[in-house]
C-alpha cells in the first residue's frame, strides 16, 4: 500500500493538468492510468509513416484558448483549419445538392444565410423552451417562424441535425435543447500537424504516472481516500477522478460511498456519444485544391455528408469523415472494409466512378474502448450547462471529479478538460493558481 498526498485517476489532459499544478504546489502526486500511454482521448497514431489524430483534432477557436497558449509555449506547430465547428461557409467548401450536383457560389451563400437566420431565431426559442425539450423541438419551432418553402426548411433542418451529429455524436431528436448552447467558435480553428498528443506528453514531463493501473474502487472517508487498482492499493488525503462519464456509468469503477444526489442527478443527464473517425489516404487528389471540405445535402448524405481535406496538415491527399451518431451506432459491428466501402460509394456519387480506392485507411473504435466507452459527453433532454459544473463540486472535501464533461462553458473539448483539471487543482490547494502555471 502506497501513501501520497493526492491521487489522480486518469492521465488524460484534465488529469495531467491537475497533477502538474499539484506537484508545483508541493504535493506528492501519483497519476493512475489504465492505458499504456498518456493522453486519454487525445491519441495520435504514427503508424505507416503518417500522423493521424484518432481522438481530439481541433482547437475550436484559439482566441483566449489556454490550449493554444500551452501549444505555443511547448513549441507545438499549429495549422489554421476553420471548419471543424461545422460552420456553413467560414472557409471554402465544395457543396453538392441532393442530386449530387455542385452548388454555385450564390446557392451556397443563400444556404448559409438561411442557417444564420434560423440560428438567430433559435437563441430566443431555446431560452423559452421547457426543461425537457429536445434540440429537434426547438429547431422545429424556429423553422415555423420562417417564411420559407418546404425545401428551404428541409435543408436547414437537415443542417442542424448533421451539426448536432458532427458536434456531439447524437441526432438532434436525442440531444437536449441546450446541448449546443456552448457551440461557439471564437477565432480561427487550428489543428496540429505533429499530433495533438504533444500536449499530453509535455504536460506529463516530471510527473509520476503509473501506466497500466486499472482503478476499480475509490473509497472516501474523513481520513482521505483509498484507491484500489489491479496492481495494488493507494492511499491519499484527496483524489481527483477524471475518467469519462461512460466509465462512471458502466460500473466497473465503484465510488464509495455513492456520489451525493446532486452529482448523481447531473451524471444521469449526461451520456457518452457514438462518434468515430474515418481517415482515407489516396495516391492522388481527385477533389478541388483549395477547398477545406466537401459536403453533400439530401438523403444520400444521411451518414456520409462531410469530408475534410487533411492535405492542409501534411503534403498528402487525404480526407477525414465521421461516422457520427446514428451512423456510428449502425456501423459499430461492421468491418473497417465495409465502412470504407460505404463512404466511397458517396464520394464516387459526387466525383464519378473513376475515384480510386484509398491506399490506406484508419477507422476509430471509441465506442468499444473500455476506458472511454465513447468519444465525449452530450446532454440529454432536461439538462442545462450548469449540470456539467455540478459534477465538479468537491465531495466531502476529499474527492474531486474533473474532465471535459465537468466543464460547463466549453464541454466536450480539450480546453474544457484542461480547465477542469486546473479547477480541481485549485480546489485541492484551496487557492487560486494562474492557468499559465501549466506551461510557465
Amino acid at each position: 500500500m502506497e501513501t501520497v498526498d493526492t491521487l489522480v485517476v486518469g492521465a488524460g489532459i484534465s488529469g495531467l493538468a491537475a497533477a502538474r499544478l499539484l506537484v508545483r504546489g508541493g504535493h506528492r502526486v501519483v497519476v493512475l492510468e489504465a492505458r499504456d500511454r498518456v493522453g486519454g482521448r487525445v491519441f495520435t497514431d504514427r503508424s505507416g509513416g503518417h500522423v493521424t489524430d484518432r481522438g481530439a483534432s481541433w482547437i475550436h477557436g484559439i482566441t483566449d484558448s489556454p490550449v493554444a497558449d500551452a501549444a505555443r509555449a511547448f513549441g507545438m506547430p499549429m495549422v489554421e483549419f476553420t471548419v471543424g465547428g461545422y460552420q456553413p461557409d467560414s472557409r471554402p467548401l465544395a457543396y453538392f445538392d441532393a442530386r449530387g450536383r455542385r452548388l454555385d457560389v450564390d446557392a451556397v451563400a443563400g444556404y448559409a444565410a438561411d442557417i444564420r437566420a434560423l440560428n438567430a431565431t433559435l437563441t430566443r426559442v431555446i431560452g423559452d423552451a421547457e426543461p425537457d425539450a429536445t434540440y429537434a423541438d426547438v429547431v422545429e419551432r424556429a423553422l415555423a417562424l420562417q417564411d420559407w418553402d418546404a425545401e428551404r426548411r428541409e435543408r436547414v433542418r437537415e443542417y442542424n441535425d448533421r451539426r448536432a451529429q458532427e458536434q456531439y455524436g447524437i441526432g438532434m431528436a436525442e440531444l437536449g435543447a441546450h446541448g449546443l448552447d456552448d457551440d461557439t467558435v471564437d477565432g480561427d480553428e487550428v489543428v496540429f500537424p505533429r499530433g495533438y498528443d504533444e500536449l499530453a506528453t509535455n504536460l506529463a514531463v516530471g510527473l509520476d504516472v503509473r501506466l497500466g493501473h486499472v482503478v476499480s474502487r475509490v473509497e472516501r472517508s474523513a481520513a482521505g481516500v483509498v484507491v484500489d487498482t489491479d496492481r495494488g492499493t493507494f492511499v491519499a488525503r484527496e483524489a481527483v477522478v477524471t475518467v469519462p462519464v461512460g466509465v462512471l456509468h458502466a460500473g466497473g469503477l465503484v465510488i464509495e460511498p455513492p456520489l451525493p444526489q446532486p452529482h448523481r442527478r447531473a451524471l444521469g443527464l449526461l451520456r457518452m456519444n457514438a462518434f468515430e473517425k474515418v481517415v482515407l489516404r489516396f495516391a492522388e487528389r481527385f477533389w478541388d485544391a483549395g477547398v477545406y471540405g466537401i459536403r453533400q445535402l439530401g438523403d444520400e448524405g444521411e451518414w456520409w455528408h462531410s469530408w475534410y481535406d487533411l492535405g492542409r496538415l501534411h503534403d498528402e491527399p487525404a480526407l477525414l469523415t465521421f461516422a457520427a451518431g446514428p451512423a456510428a451506432v449502425a456501423t459499430r459491428e461492421w468491418s473497417d472494409e465495409r465502412i470504407i466501402a460505404s463512404t466511397m460509394v458517396q464520394l464516387r456519387r459526387l466525383y464519378g466512378d473513376g475515384v480510386p480506392d484509398p491506399t490506406s485507411a484508419i477507422v476509430t473504435r471509441w465506442q468499444d474502448d473500455p476506458f472511454s466507452r465513447g468519444s465525449y459527453a452530450y446532454m440529454l433532454p432536461g439538462s442545462v450547462g450548469a449540470d456539467h459544473d455540478e459534477l465538479a463540486t468537491p465531495v466531502d472535501g476529499v474527492l474531486h471529479l474533473a474532465g471535459e464533461a465537468t466543464w460547463g462553458d466549453d464541454p466536450a473539448t480539450v480546453p474544457g478538460a484542461l480547465l477542469s483539471g486546473h479547477r480541481a487543482a485549485q480546489n485541492v490547494l484551496a487557492r487560486e493558481i494562474p492557468v499559465s502555471d501549466l506551461w510557465a
